[in-house]
C-alpha cells in the first residue's frame, strides 16, 4: 500500500528555479478568473453520476422524462430535478411536441466533452471499460 501511495506523491523542485519566460507566457494566456470559475461550475455538474448517466442517454437519443425515468430506474420527479440542473448549466435543451417535452444535448461541445471524458477514463483499462 505504501508503494502505491508513494507513486501518487508530487515531486517538487530540489531548489528555487523560476522559469520566467514560461511564467510570463502562461500568465498572458490564462483565462480571466471569472471564466475559470464558470468552467469549474460546469465540471461540478459532471460530478453527479445520475446527471452523467442522463447525458449519456441523451448522447444516444432524444428522449422524454418518461423514457429517462424508465431507462434509469428513477421517478419522473427525480429525473426532472436533474434535468433542471443540466438545463441551467446549458448542457441540454428541450423541445416540445404537443404535450411531450423531449430532451437532447445542447450542442456538439457537450457530446465532445462526454466522449473525451470517457476516452480518458477508459485509457489504459485494457478494453474493460464497459461501453
Amino acid at each position: 500500500m505504501a508503494e502505491a501511495e508513494e507513486k501518487l506523491e508530487v515531486e517538487g523542485c530540489g531548489f528555487l528555479c523560476v522559469h520566467e519566460k514560461v511564467v510570463e507566457k502562461v500568465q498572458h494566456e490564462l483565462p480571466q478568473e471569472e471564466t475559470l470559475l464558470r468552467l469549474a461550475d460546469l465540471f461540478k455538474v459532471f460530478g453527479d453520476g445520475t446527471r452523467v448517466r442522463i447525458l449519456f442517454v441523451l448522447l444516444t437519443a432524444e428522449v422524454c422524462v418518461c423514457d429517462l425515468a424508465k431507462l434509469l430506474g428513477m421517478t419522473q420527479s427525480a429525473v426532472s430535478h436533474q434535468l433542471r440542473v443540466l438545463k441551467q448549466a446549458r448542457l441540454i435543451k428541450a423541445r416540445r411536441d404537443g404535450k411531450t417535452v423531449f430532451y437532447s444535448l445542447a450542442d456538439d461541445h457537450v457530446a465532445t466533452l462526454l466522449r473525451q471524458g470517457m476516452e480518458h477514463v477508459c485509457e489504459g483499462s485494457g478494453g474493460e471499460c464497459g461501453e
